[in-house]
């Protein structure tokens, strides 16, 4: 990792920490500000150290993408919890061969970028 992008990981770091403190829920009530502060700390610190091994610049830069996309839409709709997809499901293709294969390339690629980091449910 250069010394720049260290540099930009740990202000985006230091970013969400912040949001975080200041961060109030909508409701207004205490403990669910508390709730979603305690929340985006433990989502921040468990996606960093998830990543903190990645080497290649291109796959940080997505990482960096990502996180800077959801702290736009975190705070543009005041919800730190991502937003679902809505995709089909994949119950409309064979269990094997091609057409499985394409449904679920498809599905990956129209998944957007403030979701790459969490599993399929």
């Amino acid at each position: 990792m250069t010394a720049s992008t260290r540099s930009t990981v740990l202000s985006l770091y230091r970013r969400v920490i912040r949001i975080a403190r200041t961060w109030q829920a909508q409701s207004g009530v205490t403990s669910d500000t508390e709730t979603e502060r305690k929340y985006i700390v433990q989502e921040a610190r468990t996606l960093f150290r998830q990543n903190q091994q990645l080497t290649d610049q291109e796959s940080i830069k997505k990482c960096l993408e990502e996180c800077e996309a959801r702290i736009e839409i975190g705070l543009h709709y005041r919800n730190p919890y991502p937003r679902a997809t809505y995709l089909p499901p994949l119950g409309l293709a064979t269990q094997k061969g091609r057409k499985l294969r394409a449904q679920q390339r498809l599905r990956k690629q129209a998944k957007p970028i403030y979701l790459q980091s969490h599993d399929e449910t």
